[in-house]
C-alpha cells in the first residue's frame, strides 16, 4: 500500500512559554499512539512549536488500514444452547453482540465463535478523530473558551492545517475547519502561508518569518547571545530553563544588547539578575571574574529596521525594577540585621512549633554542638544559627524570595560579621536540589544540618508526616541535604546524637514517645534511593542497614566496602556461608559457648579455620578500628578455603553438647568477623 506525508498544524493566539515543551511533545505523542492503535505504520515523526502554532510532520504514512479478520469467542456451547438444541439468552446475546444471526455463529468447538472480516479504513477517515483525541489529551490544566463557542483549549484557536500528501483532510476540530493555509509572523508577514504539502512546511513558514523548529530557534539564540557576550568581554548566564521559555516566546528571534546605569552593580548582583531573568526574561552578562556586566541580551521577537528604538525601550523597562531592588538594599542597611529578629517572633514557623525566631535559636545551639563534633567553631555556628532567619524580614527578601540566605550574607558582612558567619547564612539552604552545591565553610555545614533537623523533629514530632507524593515541608529533602553534607563533607557524626538534642530543646511542644526512631529511620531510608540512584544493589544497602549505624559517614564507608566485595570471587560462596552460620546460630542459640576450646577438635580442617580466625583477628582488627572496611573484607575473602574445607569435613550439629557448642562458637567468631563491616548473608 502506498504512504504519504502527513501534516497537522493547529493555530492559536500566544500559548502559555514555559508549557510549549511540554504540550508539543504531548502532541506529538498523542498523534503517535493514535496511529499505532488504528494499525496506521508510518516512518520518522516529527514535532514543531512555536508561540502561535503546534505541528507535527508525520513522514510516510500509509494511506489506509489492512483489512483483518477479527475472532470472537462466546459462551460454552452447553450454555447457549439447551438440551433440546434451542438457543439460549445467552447464545442469542452473543449472536447479537456479533450483529449476525444465531445461525451464522460457529458451535463446533467447546465455545461459540464468530470470525468477522473487518475492512480498513482509509486514512484520511480516521486521522480527525486522532488528532482531536491527541487535543484533547493534552496536560492543560487549566482550559478556557472564547467568544460565545463550547469547545475549550489552552488557548483560542485560530486556523487549522491538516494535509495528507496533496488532499486536504475534511474535517473540524475546535472550531476551525481544516484547510491547507497557515499564517506567517504576526508583524513581519500578517497573511496567510498556502503549504501545497507537507514538505513544504518549514521552508514556506521561514519565507514568512516564522521558525517553526523549536530546536532551531533554541540553539539559534543560544549562538547568537554566546556571540554578543563574547563581544562585550563577557560571559551570558544561560540557565535552561530560561533559554526554553525566551525560544517559546519568539517566531523570529533577534538577540540585542542593552545596559543599565553602573550604579546600579553596588546592589547585591543577584538581585538584579533575579529581577532581570525571572521578570524581563533577559540574559545577563558576567565579566571574567563572574562579576555582573552593566548589560544584558534581550531577544527580539522582531527585525526592526531601527534596532536603537527596541534596545531603549527594553532600558527604560528595566529600570524602574533595578531601582525598586537598590531601595530595598539601602532601606535594609539603615539597621543591623541582628535588628530583623524582632520581627521575626511575631512570624510563625509553625502554629505547634512558634515563631521563626523559636526556631533560629533552637538552630543556633544544635549548630553549635555540631560545630564542636566537625572540628568547626561553635561559637561561630550559634552566632550564625541565631542570624539565620534575619533576612526573611528584610524588604528585598519580601520583594525577592529567591534572595534568601543570598540577602543575609550580603548583609551580614556590611555589618562585619565574621566570613564563615556571613557565608553560613546562604549556605544553610544547601543543598538546594539534587545534585546542587554544598556548603563550603564547616559553620554553613552545622547550620544547614542543623536548619534540616530541627525541621525534621518538629514536623514529625507533630504527626505531619510526608505521605505520598504530598511534602508540603519537603521533609524528604532535608534528609537528602543531611546525608549529602555529611557523607560529602566526609563530617563523621552520629544522627542519633543530634536528633535526641534537637527533641530535647522542642521540650513538650512535640510527642517525644518513639520520634527519635522514626526520624532516624526516615533519614536512612533516604539513602536506599541515592545507592539505587547510583547503581549500588539494595541488598548492598540493606547488608550495611542490618548493623544500623548511626554516622552517615561511617554507613557509606561500609557500603562501599561491600560493593568492592561483591565483586570478588569468594564473596557469593562467603556471603552463602554466612547465611548458613547465621541460620546454625540462630537454631542453636541456647548452646552457644562464647570461648573455642582447641581440645574440642578432631579434625584437621577444624584446627586449619581455628588457626586461619586468629590470623585473621589480629589482621583486621586494625583495619576495623581505622574504618578501613573495605581491606577488611579484602582480607576476610581468605578465609574462603578453610571455611569450605570445614563445612566439607565437619558435621556441627553433633550429639555431643561440648563439640557441638565449641564448633558453634568458632562460627560465631566467623560471623562476628564479617558483622564488622556487614551482615553479608543478606547478598545471598
Amino acid at each position: 500500500m502506498s504512504a504519504r506525508d502527513f501534516l497537522v498544524e493547529l493555530g492559536t493566539e500566544e500559548l502559555p512559554p514555559k508549557a510549549l515543551k511540554t504540550l508539543a511533545s504531548a502532541f506529538r505523542d498523542g498523534i503517535t499512539q493514535g496511529l499505532k492503535d488504528a494499525g496506521l505504520t508510518h516512518a520518522d515523526v516529527q514535532v514543531y512549536a512555536a508561540p502561535r502554532r503546534l505541528a507535527v510532520l508525520v513522514e510516510q504514512l500509509i494511506e489506509g488500514q489492512a483489512d483483518r479478520t477479527q475472532v470472537i469467542d462466546g459462551p460454552p456451547v452447553q450454555v447457549a444452547f439447551d438440551e433440546e438444541g434451542e438457543p439460549t439468552k445467552a447464545g442469542l446475546g452473543f449472536a447479537r453482540k456479533c450483529g449476525v444471526d444465531i445461525s451464522e455463529v460457529d458451535r463446533s468447538g467447546a465455545k461459540l465463535r464468530y470470525e468477522q472480516h473487518i475492512t480498513g479504513q482509509a486514512t484520511t477517515v480516521l486521522l480527525p478523530s486522532i488528532v482531536e483525541n491527541a487535543l484533547n489529551a493534552l496536560p492543560i490544566p487549566k482550559r478556557m473558551r472564547w467568544g460565545a463557542r463550547k469547545e475549550e483549549f489552552v488557548r483560542p484557536t485560530q486556523w487549522l492545517v491538516m494535509l495528507f500528501g496533496e488532499e486536504v483532510v475534511e474535517c473540524t476540530i475546535l472550531a476551525q475547519t481544516a484547510g491547507r493555509a497557515s499564517y506567517g509572523h504576526r508583524f513581519h508577514h500578517n497573511a496567510e502561508v498556502v503549504l501545497n504539502q507537507p514538505s513544504d512546511y518549514l521552508e514556506a513558514l521561514r519565507k514568512a518569518y516564522v521558525i517553526a523548529d523549536f530546536n532551531e530557534r533554541r540553539a539559534l539564540i543560544k549562538q547568537r547571545v554566546d556571540e554578543l557576550a563574547q563581544e562585550q568581554q563577557g560571559t551570558a548566564i544561560v540557565p535552561e530553563s530560561l533559554l526554553d521559555e525566551v525560544t517559546a516566546l519568539v517566531e523570529w528571534p533577534v538577540p540585542l544588547v542593552c545596559s543599565f546605569e553602573e550604579h546600579f552593580l553596588d546592589v547585591p548582583q543577584e538581585a538584579l539578575i533575579i529581577t532581570m531573568q525571572d521578570n524581563q526574561k533577559y540574559f545577563c552578562l558576567l565579566d571574567s571574574h563572574g562579576a555582573l556586566l552593566p548589560r544584558f541580551i534581550t531577544v527580539s521577537n522582531i527585525e526592526s529596521k531601527d534596532p536603537q528604538q527596541v534596545i531603549s525601550g527594553n532600558e527604560k523597562v528595566v529600570r524602574p525594577r533595578l531601582t525598586d531592588a537598590e531601595f530595598f538594599y539601602l532601606q535594609d542597611q539603615k539597621q543591623p540585621l541582628s535588628a530583623f529578629n524582632e520581627r521575626l517572633e511575631n512570624v510563625v514557623f509553625q502554629a505547634q512549633l512558634g515563631s521563626v525566631y523559636d526556631k533560629a535559636v533552637r538552630v543556633s545551639k544544635l549548630a553549635a554542638f555540631i560545630a564542636g563534633k566537625i572540628g568547626g567553631n561553635p561559637q561561630h555556628a550559634e552566632r550564625a544559627g541565631l542570624l539565620s532567619k534575619c533576612d526573611l524580614a528584610t524588604e528585598m527578601v519580601g520583594e525577592f524570595p529567591e534572595m534568601q540566605g543570598i540577602a543575609g550574607y550580603y548583609y551580614a558582612k556590611n555589618d562585619n560579621e565574621a566570613g564563615d558567619i556571613a557565608l553560613a547564612l546562604n549556605e544553610q539552604y544547601m543543598p538546594r536540589g539534587a545534585g546542587a552545591e554544598l556548603p563550603t565553610s564547616l559553620t554553613g555545614a552545622a547550620v544547614a544540618v542543623a536548619d534540616k533537623l530541627d525541621t525534621l523533629v518538629g514536623i514529625f514530632g507533630i504527626g505531619m508526616l510526608p505521605t505520598g507524593s504530598k511534602d508540603p515541608y519537603a521533609l524528604r529533602r532535608a534528609a537528602l541535604g543531611v546525608l549529602r553534607i555529611l557523607i560529602e563533607k566526609q563530617l563523621d557524626v552520629d544522627i542519633s546524637e543530634l536528633v535526641a538534642m534537637t527533641i530535647a530543646q522542642y521540650g513538650d511542644k512535640v510527642q517525644r514517645e518513639g520520634l527519635a526512631e522514626q526520624v532516624q529511620e526516615f533519614i536512612f531510608d533516604r539513602l536506599r534511593a541515592r545507592y539505587e540512584d547510583a547503581g549500588v544493589d539494595v541488598a548492598v544497602y540493606q547488608a550495611v542497614r542490618a548493623l544500623h549505624p548511626m554516622s552517615p559517614l561511617d554507613f557509606d564507608q561500609r557500603v562501599q566496602a561491600v560493593q568492592a566485595f561483591r565483586a570478588l570471587p569468594e564473596a557469593q560462596a562467603l556471603a552463602a556461608v554466612n547465611k548458613r552460620v547465621s541460620n546454625l546460630l540462630g537454631k542453636n542459640n541456647t548452646a552457644q559457648a562464647t570461648e573455642v576450646q582447641a581440645r574440642y577438635f578432631d579434625s584437621p580442617a577444624e584446627f586449619a579455620l581455628y588457626a586461619a580466625l586468629k590470623q585473621a583477628q589480629q589482621a583486621v582488627a586494625p583495619l576495623a578500628e581505622s574504618r578501613q572496611y573495605s581491606q577488611t573484607l579484602a582480607r576476610l575473602a581468605s578465609l574462603h578455603e578453610p571455611v569450605d574445607a570445614f563445612f566439607t569435613d565437619v558435621l556441627v550439629n553433633v550429639e555431643e553438647a561440648e563439640i557441638r557448642a565449641n564448633r558453634l562458637a568458632m562460627l560465631a567468631h566467623l560471623r562476628s568477623l564479617f558483622l564488622g563491616v556487614a551482615d553479608i548473608s543478606v547478598l545471598d
